[in-house]
């Protein structure tokens, strides 16, 4: 079982360590990996209980351009075929985790 959390903070300013702190209230869900990602305008926290690529695949995962970020909890039973499909379009992968096939499927698609 893993855990993530989230907020915005475009229209108020928060603590810097809130994230922090709702990170490790949900530690217990994902005793393998914990990681937080912060800018100016979010803030997300993913707990890991590592299932797929147990060496890769820590959340939160970023595009190449660090613009677009993920954090994930869920399984797609496509994501071999999914992958060599995004891999026959250019895309190259740094995880073999399901996440990261979200991730690139998003930037790939998410405008047709």
């Amino acid at each position: 079982m893993c855990g993530i959390a989230g907020f915005t903070h475009i229209r108020w300013a928060t603590e810097a360590d809130r994230i922090t702190r709702a990170s490790s209230t949900l530690q217990h869900r994902g005793p393998d990996q914990q990681g937080i990602f912060q800018s100016k305008s979010v803030s997300l926290t993913a707990t890991r209980l590592k299932i797929i690529d147990l060496d890769g695949g820590d959340q939160p995962i970023l595009s190449d351009d660090r613009d677009t970020v993920i954090v994930f909890n869920g399984e797609i039973y496509n994501h071999q075929e999914l992958r060599q499909e995004l891999e026959g379009l250019g895309h190259r992968f740094r995880s073999r985790c399901d996440t990261e096939v979200v991730l690139r499927a998003f930037l790939q698609w998410d405008l047709q």
